[in-house]
Formats: structure tokens, C-alpha cells, sequence
């Protein structure tokens, strides 16, 4: 399946629709909290920090220092220009290299990542040697061995086969990890509020923010998009939109 690049469109839309409610940011970097190490300040990598939608937060929450690793560079321009931050620094790299000391880093946060990284042994590698002793690597993805259903499923059943082609299964990945010296701690569920209606949702959705949409022909979107709107239309009371959202958390000995 063909690689995305953010920088041909994905980079025009993506704060916008993929912005996260006030609400949700706060949740995950509580999340996020609760699985780093105890000790604070914590040095931070954000990989593959896109336009900063999450690391000026973990700023604040941690103290910095946080570096934002992101590849592509309007990306990159986007999140310098709209996510500052006196703590927080935007470097050109990649998850298979990464501009950092060894051992420079005490939390490494990978949201919705990992599955655009071709060689994830050597970003394996590359993580490890970023990670301080008793440091946690974070990921946020999906796991075809445990999907969950995801609301927009229901509308566009090709994004799930796409999801379980492009997404890593959790044993192998798992043992990649351990082979880079990263232990397994947890795996945690977590409910991420992702709209307060579906009509918003719908909204959001129709921006294309998600790479998905580059891998579904123009025939699927349009149908998914007449089956979300009818949907829309029959709602009469206005539901806040869930998904279910797993996070990995893998520490270094």
C-alpha cells in the first residue's frame, strides 16, 4: 500500500481536522501521565509530532524539555508556526533518525505513527537508544489482532480492511521491541471523544484529514459520505461521537 506524504495536501487540513477537543487533549495527556515515569521535569520526544497538535501540552504537563521530530516539513512549518512553545523545539527527522544524544530522552510518545514507519526494527533501535534507563515509550495505535469498532466503520467499510493492512499486529511488534531492549508494561484502553455531534464528526471527516482517505477510491468516500449525512439527518438528539483507543506502553531496563 502506497506511503502518504503530508506535505502534498494532508499539511492544508490537519489542525483543522484533527483538532481534539479541549476535553480530549487534557484526557490523553492525563493518560499520558499515568504510564511516564514519576519524576519530573521529564525530556520528552514527541516522533512524529505533525503540526503539534499534542506537544506543547506535554510541555506544561512535564516540564520540559520536549523536541517535536516530524519529517515532513510543511508539517513541521505549521506546528512552528501555531504550536510554540518556550520549551518546546521542531526538528527534521524520522522515526529511523532521530537528531538527539543517546539517552537524551525520558518519554517517547508515538500517536497514530508507528504504521507509516516502513523498517520498524530500526525505529525499534532508534527509539532504544533515545530512552534513558527506566525511561516509557508510548504508542498510540491500532492493533488488528485486538480492533476495536471505530465509528466511522459504519460508513466506510473499506477503511477497515485499510486499517488491518497498514496497522501492526501487536505480538510481532512486541517482539521488535524486546529485540531493541523495550520490555512490554501495559496495554491500556482508552475512550477518546472525538466530536460533540455527529453532524460535527461529519464536518471534521469531510476535511479528509485522515490519511486513510488517500488509500479509499473516490467511489467509497462519496458512498461512506451519503451514508454518514442520511445519518446525520436522522439524529434528532445529538450524541457526543466515542471511539475506543489503545495505548502501548513499553519501558527500556
Amino acid at each position: 500500500m502506497r506511503e502518504v506524504n503530508y506535505d502534498d495536501r494532508q499539511h492544508r487540513v490537519y489542525t483543522r481536522a484533527r483538532a481534539l477537543p479541549p476535553e480530549t487533549l487534557t484526557e490523553w495527556v492525563h493518560v499520558f501521565a499515568r504510564h511516564a515515569p514519576e519524576q519530573r521535569p521529564l525530556a520528552v520526544l514527541d516522533l512524529g509530532s505533525g503540526t503539534g497538535r499534542f506537544t506543547p501540552a506535554l510541555a506544561d504537563e512535564f516540564g520540559g524539555p520536549v523536541w517535536g521530530v516530524e519529517p515532513f516539513d510543511r508539517m513541521r512549518a505549521l506546528a512552528e508556526d501555531h504550536a510554540a512553545h518556550p520549551a518546546v523545539t521542531y526538528l527534521d527527522g524520522s522515526a529511523t533518525s532521530v537528531p538527539l544524544p543517546d539517552e537524551s530522552c525520558d518519554l517517547v510518545l508515538l500517536f497514530l505513527v508507528l504504521h507509516h514507519v516502513r523498517d520498524q526494527g530500526a525505529a525499534a533501535r532508534e527509539i532504544a537508544r533515545l530512552v534513558r534507563p527506566g525511561g516509557r515509550v508510548l504508542i498510540r495505535s491500532l492493533f488488528p489482532d485486538r480492533m476495536p469498532e471505530l465509528p466511522w466503520y459504519s460508513y466506510f467499510p473499506g477503511i477497515r480492511l485499510v486499517d488491518e493492512q497498514v496497522f501492526p499486529r501487536m505480538e510481532p511488534l512486541l517482539d521488535t521491541f524486546a529485540e531493541a531492549g523495550l520490555r512490554f508494561v501495559t496495554v491500556d484502553r482508552v475512550q477518546e471523544r472525538l466530536a460533540t455531534s455527529l453532524a460535527d464528526y461529519a464536518d471534521r471527516l469531510k476535511l479528509r484529514g485522515s490519511s486513510t482517505f488517500e488509500r479509499l477510491t473516490e467511489a467509497e468516500i462519496d458512498e461512506g459520505f451519503t451514508a454518514l449525512d442520511a445519518a446525520v439527518r436522522a439524529e434528532r438528539r445529538p450524541r457526543p461521537v466515542d471511539e475506543d483507543s489503545d495505548l502501548l506502553v513499553l519501558e527500556r531496563a
